[in-house]
């Protein structure tokens, strides 16, 4: 049994897509599935399912986000919105934040 690996990439975060198919596609993302190494983002890599209706649900065709590799994507720079590489500050008070390489700015998160 392997253990999760940290991510430096957290819910809530806007990160843009650096390779595949969604090269360039900005969004936040919705859930970070770390036993699979994989983030899904908000309207990146599309996938359709043909649901069948139940009581509850009518049923049809339903779009819904697919998961992609942690290593596709990065966060996005808070001044610039372009991607940049993660770092960590401890503060004055003693907190540890992330900041952005590119600006130094802090990432702030959900």
């Amino acid at each position: 049994m392997t253990s999760a690996t940290k991510f430096k990439i957290k819910k809530g975060d806007q990160v843009v897509v650096i390779s595949g198919s969604n090269k360039g596609a900005k969004g936040e993302v919705l859930k970070v599935l770390r036993d699979e190494n994989r983030v899904v983002v908000q309207g990146v890599n599309m996938r359709t399912l043909h649901k069948k209706p139940t009581q509850t649900t009518p049923g049809g065709i339903e779009k819904s986000e697919g998961s992609i590799h942690v290593s596709n994507v990065a966060i996005a720079d808070p001044k610039s919105g372009k991607a940049t590489k993660v770092g960590f500050k401890t503060q004055k008070d003693g907190t540890k934040v992330r900041v952005a390489r590119k600006s130094g700015e802090t990432i702030e998160g959900k």
